[in-house]
């Protein structure tokens, strides 16, 4: 199967949180950048996230208005809207993103202008993939009602060029992928705090053991935090 070389990158608690308080820590803020930093370096042609993460970081929790598009059929077909040098994937199954325009702005170099992607299923409301149209997102179906996730990775690999993919949360998604045997390498910043059991999302929401993968770096950070990578 054709698909891009994937990497884990994720910054985490201890316990291996990947949202929650902790991240405001006043000794964990400095390792934000040594996430960025190691983001930036990785030079991957996209990153992916699920909604949620989408959600809290670019478009906010307030639904697309599709109205306009109502009463519309659409083809389950992908589409190309546009091709770039980065793009921004959202696994958004049940089209619930309200995206502005069809690319992300950042104040960070490594996420500003990727153009942004969608991961949809087939049933999906038909006038979501209008509001997609209108925007000039580009879009792809991977599976009827649940998430195809090696299709989808092909199509990325196939339609858009991705050779390289960062795969940046959340737990739920992450597991996923995990289970799904699609990740090459795993890379975290870990920061010495531990968050509890506080409902927060941790590194990946399920039960995966991963015996072909072995720690291949070690790099001790500032504030006792720690950066490790392991490769399949």
């Amino acid at each position: 199967m054709n698909k891009p070389y994937i990497i884990y990158h994720m910054l985490t608690s201890l316990d291996c949180k990947i949202a929650g308080k902790f991240l405001e820590e006043p000794q964990v803020l400095p390792l934000h950048e040594h996430y960025y930093s190691n983001h930036r370096n990785f030079k991957a042609d996209a990153f992916l996230c699920g909604r949620v993460t989408m959600q809290g970081s670019f478009t906010g929790e307030a639904l697309p208005d599709i109205a306009a598009w109502q009463g519309k059929e659409y083809p389950r077909t992908d589409c190309v809207a546009e091709k770039a040098d980065f793009y921004a994937v959202a696994v958004d199954t049940k089209g619930k993103l309200n995206w502005q325009t069809n690319r992300i702005a950042d104040d960070d170099p490594g996420y500003d202008n990727a153009h942004i992607i969608e991961i949809l299923c087939e049933n999906v409301n038909d006038a979501y993939i209008g509001f997609l149209q209108s925007k000039n997102i580009s879009y792809i179906f991977a599976g009827k009602e649940q998430l195809d996730l090696p299709l989808a990775m092909q199509k990325l690999c196939e339609l858009f060029g991705i050779e390289k993919l960062l795969l940046e949360g959340g737990g739920i998604i992450g597991g996923a992928f995990a289970k799904a045997d699609l990740i090459d390498e795993i890379s975290f910043v870990c920061a010495p705090v531990i968050q509890g059991n506080s409902g927060q999302p941790a590194f990946a929401d399920c039960v995966t053991v991963l015996p072909r993968f072995s720690t291949f770096k070690t790099e001790p950070l500032e504030n006792g935090g720690m950066l490790i990578k392991y490769l399949k």
